[in-house]
């Protein structure tokens, strides 16, 4: 039992190895030695000692030989299996425990790095050395401080403890404890640490980052920021030089120039185009300058947008097709910001041109230098002149090759000017151009070279003066390198705005135009109604939003609580206004259909009235329906209840109420997909609604007025509320 403990104790403790086996330490050479016999000192100048594989050297030195040890004076040098080196001013060391004690102007080399201390405590047996008064490790790619350290130069690992700064050429590290490998180039962090890059910075309290591949993990309190943008995770990893990193867990990308934030439990980060991509309950945030009341208090509303998958990059802005916000223009039209720009431009430019004709007329044109004065006549010729010169310049002539001056022409380094050849031949004068009559001529080859080369050059000369000069049509836009934020998001799309809701397949924003656009199956929700179509745009401006637009097969819905009867408007496009977050008109255009019931003065359904036109408008004030006009032809009828056609529903009816998000809960979850209805369905759906609206429209009331072509006799009323939901109002902040 006792040899088996003692063979544990020598696996658990090999250093007691190295105590068993001692060795005695040699004086091998000296210029000099001198004994004292009672006490058996030696003073030896210029010594050179040797234990084991080890060499020790100095100018000068004591040598206790009964203790095995020794002190050593200046120029110590200490050598070991010829890889270790180490030079100091002072050295005590201990032959039995094979310890050396080094100070003043210390140095270890070994064949990585160098190292650099005032003291010095190295095991030659275990080949460790340490230092507490701060020290320096120096090797091609790294140059590392700290106050204290331990180096094992077996292993070629460091551990630095306090104020640690670990200098490359590609970033600055700052920790409180850490390991550096000066072989495989490995950095170890084990407590806070910052590695600032030029224009970045990571933060972590355990990881490892390589200083010559610049590939990093991170695991503990992650946090890296680049000017405006942070990105959080549980674990980070990143290849520097590819510029990929990948982040696992509770991320959190935030940029604070754009006031958007992006959270998820899976992201991958592109650093070349400032692209983060995040999965597994991604959502995103974006303040606006709208403002919510909770509490009896004004807060900002955000919007919050969910996916499957969401993507966010900085792109060249000069690369994207942008929007142009729709506006009203005269007669009820709707058009674009770019619309009425380009017509003011035009506007301009006939304004301009103008003037411009007007300046000509009056700048007088001078035909001679005579000073006396025009006829009215002259003038009259002098300003036709003028006119006939502007509208047809005179055509450029070619020069002659064969009539060339060869002294006139302006010599040029890129072009060999060739005298043309002799011709003992008249020459008749010809309207042809000089290159046709050349053909003509017999002549010998070398000499139709020589004649080639001068037209060619006269040609280029007159086409481009200055070669080297660059093309003046080709001016730098410095509108081409502007950057712009866009968010991409697949799958599942949901939106929620206290005033704005909506899903979709897929979405794309950019800050360049502050527009939202849903894509496949979209569905928006805004100020009590539902709205459908293959596309719909919505426009902020100023951070507010500004309008909405569905494009083609816009289809509208909204419908009392305790009703199936469905108010419903459908058209080419659909087009709403906001005014401080609020409704305030919507447009309906191109074969605008819609059905609406009225009511009697009981509150019983008696009409539903069906009406066809090119375009409707709708007014909303204090989020109701205020007034109902028919812009152009309009052609209606009424039903009496009881007398209700069979088709009640427009074709390409849409009703998802149960998909609508109601809080920013909904976002981050995600409700459950549903396959849409067909569009062409005759059915009557059943609809169980809860809760209390989120836009909070007030109760219905009928229209003030009503205009248009239908006949008097047909009542038309305000649609209907859409179903009430309950809505969370008080988490619409963005929180880091």
């Amino acid at each position: 039992m006792q040899k088996l403990r003692f063979f544990l104790l020598l696996l658990l403790f090999p250093s007691m190895l190295f105590a068993q086996q001692r060795t005695k330490i040699e004086l091998v050479s000296s210029d000099r030695l001198t004994v004292d016999t009672k006490t058996n000192i030696n003073y030896v100048i210029n010594p050179v000692f040797r234990q084991d594989n080890a060499t020790l050297r100095s100018d000068s030195a004591v040598f206790y030989k009964d203790r095995n040890y020794f002190e050593a004076f200046k120029n110590v040098h200490i050598n070991q299996g010829d890889t270790v080196n180490i030079y100091s001013d002072f050295l005590n060391y201990d032959g039995n425990a094979k310890k050396a004690h080094l100070s003043n102007n210390v140095k270890m080399i070994d064949p990585t790095s160098t190292l650099t201390t005032n003291v010095l405590d190295y095991n030659m047996a275990t080949k460790i050395g340490e230092y507490s008064t701060g020290g320096k490790i120096v090797n091609k790619d790294v140059v590392l401080t700290s106050k204290r350290g331990y180096y094992f130069a077996n292993t070629k690992d460091a551990y630095f403890r306090y104020n640690v700064v670990v200098v490359t050429p590609q970033s600055t590290i700052k920790s409180d404890t850490l390991r550096y490998n000066t072989f495989t180039n490995w950095t170890y962090f084990y407590g806070p640490t910052n590695i600032k890059g030029k224009d970045d910075n990571l933060y972590t309290e355990n990881g490892a980052y390589n200083t010559k591949s610049e590939n990093a993990y991170f695991g503990k309190k992650n946090l890296y920021t680049q000017n405006t943008k942070s990105l959080k995770g549980d674990s980070l990893y990143y290849y520097g030089k590819t510029g990929y990193g990948r982040a696992v867990k509770n991320i959190v990308f935030i940029d604070t120039s754009d006031r958007t934030l992006l959270r998820g439990q899976l992201g991958e980060y592109y650093k070349a185009d400032e692209r983060v991509v995040v999965t597994k309950n991604a959502y995103f945030g974006m303040a606006t300058k709208d403002s919510i009341t909770v509490k009896n208090k004004k807060i900002p509303d955000t919007l919050w947008l969910g996916a499957d998958t969401l993507a966010t990059q900085k792109v060249l802005q000069h690369t994207l097709k942008l929007l142009n916000k729709p506006i009203i223009q005269k007669d009820n039209e709707v058009g674009s910001e770019d619309e009425k720009a380009k017509e003011e431009k035009e506007k301009e430019k006939a304004e301009a041109k103008k003037a411009a004709a007007a300046q000509i007329v009056k700048r007088p044109v001078v035909v001679n230098t005579d000073t006396k004065k025009l006829s009215k006549k002259e003038r009259k010729l002098a300003e036709q002149q003028a006119k006939d010169l502007k509208n047809n310049p005179p055509p450029i002539k070619l020069l002659d090759s064969t009539k060339i001056n060869t002294d006139s022409v302006k010599k040029d380094s890129l072009i060999k000017v060739v005298p043309p050849p002799t011709v003992n031949k008249t020459i008749a004068p010809s309207n042809k151009d000089s290159v046709q009559t050349a053909k003509k001529i017999a002549l010998k080859p070398d000499d139709k070279k020589a004649i080639s080369t001068v037209t060619n050059g006269i040609k280029s000369k007159i086409a481009n003066p200055n070669p080297l000069k660059k093309d003046s049509t080709a001016v730098f836009n410095p509108a081409d390198t502007v950057r712009t934020r866009v968010i991409k998001a697949f799958h599942n799309v949901r939106v929620f705005k206290s005033n704005m809701q909506a899903k979709a397949d897929s979405l794309f924003y950019t800050a360049a135009d502050s527009t939202l656009r849903w894509y496949k199956n979209p569905i928006l929700w805004s100020e009590g109604t539902q709205q459908t179509g293959d596309t719909i745009h919505v426009f902020f401006k100023n951070d507010k939003i500004h309008s909405f637009q569905v494009l083609q097969n816009g289809f509208l819905v909204n419908v009392e609580t305790d009703s199936t009867k469905f108010n419903q408007v459908k058209g080419k496009k659909i087009t709403g206004f906001f005014r401080e977050g609020e409704l305030r008109n919507m447009y309906v255009d191109g074969n605008a259909e819609s059905i609406y019931y009225s009511k009697d003065d009981k509150g019983n359904y008696d009409k539903m009235n069906q009406s066809v036109s090119s375009r409707i408008k709708f007014l909303f004030k204090d989020k109701e329906l205020t007034d109902i006009l028919y812009i152009k032809e309009a052609e209606g009828a009424t039903n009496p209840m009881n007398k209700l056609p069979k088709e009640t529903l427009l074709t390409g009816f849409i009703w998802k109420p149960e998909l609508r998000p109601v809080s920013k809960a909904d976002i981050i979850k995600g409700k459950p997909a549903v396959k849409p209805t067909s569009k062409n369905t005759t059915a009557k759906p059943t609809v169980k609604v809860t809760g209390n609206d989120p836009s909070g429209i007030k109760p219905i009331l009928p229209p003030k007025k009503t205009t248009g072509d239908l006949n008097k006799s047909k009542t038309l009323v305000k649609p209907a509320i859409a179903p009430p939901v309950k809505v969370d109002t008080t988490k619409t902040k963005i929180q880091p």
